[in-house]
């Protein structure tokens, strides 16, 4: 009787632990090294012109290779980010937008793991409209 009483109370912390894990948050998840840009790159300016025709595109860009990570709505909480040790981070956050666009459209270019480099995916124009409809994101919330 000890044997499955022992079991039971084995069996039933493991089901806690899979319970608990699976309602980590995405802005749970320690945030991985810094990642900043250097002062060149984070002094770009986008060449694309902020309009709704541009963050559309950029959207439906945003959406094709970086929603699957990101989240619908920017906040690092997309399905593969759950298999993602670190954050994912959040688009919609303080500290997210303090960054400027050129640094955001570095990041995009350059990548760093587990987030890949998107300079010979996505042309020029299509990474600076993911910059501008990541920065519309804040007025989504």
């Amino acid at each position: 009787m000890k044997t499955v009483n022992r079991m039971a109370l084995i069996m039933g912390a493991g089901m806690a632990m899979l319970l608990f894990a699976g309602n980590v948050s995405a802005q749970d998840k320690p945030k991985g090294l810094p990642w900043d840009a250097s002062a060149a790159n984070a002094s770009v300016k986008s060449p694309v012109k902020s309009d709704a025709a541009g963050i559309a595109e950029g959207k439906t860009i945003y959406n094709q290779n970086c929603k699957s990570c990101h989240g619908v709505k920017g906040l690092g909480d997309g399905e593969k980010s759950k298999k993602i040790d670190i954050s994912c981070g959040n688009f919609t956050a303080a500290e997210f937008l303090k960054e400027s666009e050129g640094a955001i459209y570095w990041k995009i270019t350059e990548g760093r793991k587990p987030m890949p480099s998107f300079s010979e995916k996505l042309t020029d124009t299509e990474r600076w409209k993911v910059v501008l409809y990541i920065r519309s994101m804040k007025n989504e919330k």
